[in-house]
């Protein structure tokens, strides 16, 4: 129903707990290299166990390739630098929920080319940094399937 994307993911774990959320949820996921470790790695395996042969996942050589193979959807930036929150837009199926790395989050250049409305950030308490990759992906992924009734769900 969505697009789950992740700009140059670096922790194998995290990656693997998305394939388990996509699995759940029906998202197709996205990965932008370069990746921080092979797609063979032991902890993505053992973090997504075997629900990899549930997903849909595509690698991308760059963000530019991501949006040309989707026939450029709607995206929607998560970031710790986002102007509205994560609740405050109607999602679509098809859009594209995209998040950064963990140690680096997404670039300036991707962020400045979305209109500041897909620009989208998670509430914290103050002085907090960021929330883990992972839970991240999820709450969002859930809040847009939420959205939508959570079609498709038993």
């Amino acid at each position: 129903m969505f697009n789950l994307a992740l700009y140059q993911p670096e922790i194998p774990p995290n990656t693997g707990n998305i394939i388990r959320l996509c699995a759940n949820t029906g998202c197709r996921l996205h990965l932008v290299r370069p990746l921080g470790f092979e797609l063979d790695h032991s902890r993505l395996k053992r973090a997504g166990l075997d629900y990899h042969e549930f997903v849909g996942v595509e690698q991308h050589d760059s963000y530019a390739d991501m949006l040309d193979s989707l026939d450029q959807p709607r995206v929607f930036a998560f970031s710790t630098k986002g102007y509205a929150s994560h609740a405050s837009v109607a999602y679509e199926p098809g859009d594209v929920l995209l998040f950064g790395s963990e140690t680096r989050g997404l670039p300036a250049s991707i962020r400045d080319s979305l209109p500041a409305s897909r620009c989208l950030r998670l509430p914290m308490l103050p002085d907090q940094r960021s929330l883990n990759l992972s839970n991240a992906a999820a709450v969002v992924a859930y809040e847009a399937w939420r959205q939508w009734d959570f079609s498709g769900a038993g």
